[in-house]
């Protein structure tokens, strides 16, 4: 499928971004302008898809007036969301999503996307975009999309069609973060059975951070999930063609969010044998401490009468050494009887 031109320019700038206009029909996609989307819109065949990076306020006004979106969704473009979502009207859906992608060590910068679903049309927008996300990272699954369009890999006939393509595309982008997640839980597993113990703090932190990332990756599948399980049940709001594409991106998602369980319970047992075998090696280093302690004391205990200077030969003071040696075996045997109470022998 080849690329048409209708007009000069397919970009609109903005105070923060830009604004792509597209008329995708089942033969050919067009570049177009915003002063084209009404009577893009008119056409009885193929439909209407813009894609804005990072909205701004007069971009949401101007969706607005020309949609009717309601002010709830608008906001929610214009605002940074941390959860998935879909809400239906009465002619459209309205959905947010996120794929992951990586950042410092133990975080997921989850990179949103906003979607307008009409009859006859697609608004796809990108952002707020978090610190150290570029847009190239923010538009890679719409721009993915649009290459397989241009190069006539896909055709997308309908608005739901083209969502489902953009979907599916973050989809396989989580698992291929899952994929490189699971690498690293590998590696990890690989130094604690070897024994590095170079930086035992510093390991122990590296497989928590990881733990981190899996569950935050698994939290992103299952919502996403749970968001097309609640768009199959909109029977009377969703197009003939999308069960079966609903059902798909369901079963994608699962997967991704089945494969992040089981990653991260290997995670966590790598932590729990590493804990353990650090554990053991304590008590036994505690046990050598404790028979040391056991046969150097009574020769401490000699050692300490003697260096009373009670015991001097012909001055020694019986009476003084008597309530001296009284006064041990007390503290003595009061420790010993506070330990027995409190259950540790």
């Amino acid at each position: 499928m080849a690329m048409q031109a209708a007009q000069p320019s397919a970009v609109q700038a903005t105070d923060s971004g830009a604004t792509q206009v597209r008329w995708v029909s089942a033969t050919t996609v067009e570049e177009h302008g915003w002063a084209d989307v009404e009577s893009l819109l008119a056409r009885p065949e193929g439909f209407v898809w813009i894609d804005v990076v990072e909205c701004d306020e007069p971009g949401a006004q101007r969706m607005g007036d020309l949609f009717g979106f309601h002010g709830l969704a608008l906001r929610d473009v214009l605002d940074r969301s941390h959860l998935p979502k879909i809400h239906a009207y009465a002619d459209h859906l309205f959905l947010i999503l996120h794929a992951p992608e990586a950042a410092e060590a133990g975080h997921v910068h989850l990179v949103e996307l906003d979607q307008f679903i009409g009859r006859n049309y697609l608004i796809t927008t990108h952002g707020p975009l978090s610190v150290g996300v570029s847009v190239e990272t923010a538009t890679r699954e719409t721009s993915y999309v649009l290459g397989k369009i241009a190069g006539g890999r896909l055709q997308a006939e309908t608005p739901f069609e083209l969502s489902y393509a953009i979907v599916a595309a973050i989809a396989h982008r989580q698992g291929g973060y899952l994929s490189t997640l699971a690498s690293k839980v590998a590696a990890l597993e690989t130094a604690v059975r070897a024994g590095d113990e170079r930086d035992p703090e510093k390991l122990l932190e590296s497989m928590f951070l990881l733990r981190h990332e899996l569950l935050t990756l698994r939290t992103m599948a299952a919502q996403s999930r749970e968001v097309y399980e609640r768009m199959s049940a909109l029977t009377r709001m969703i197009p003939p063609e999308a069960p079966p594409l609903i059902a798909d991106l369901v079963n994608r998602f699962e997967r991704v969010t089945h494969a992040a369980d089981g990653e991260k319970d290997f995670m966590q047992g790598v932590i729990d044998f590493y804990q353990a075998r650090t554990s053991t090696r304590m008590n036994i280093a505690m046990e050598r401490l404790a028979l040391i302690a056991a046969v150097v004391l009574p020769v401490t205990a000699i050692a300490s009468v003697y260096g009373m200077n009670l015991i001097v030969g012909q001055r020694t003071d019986v009476v003084q050494l008597v309530i001296v040696l009284a006064f041990m075996g007390l503290v003595t045997a009061g420790m010993l009887a506070w330990t027995r109470r409190m259950g540790w022998w």
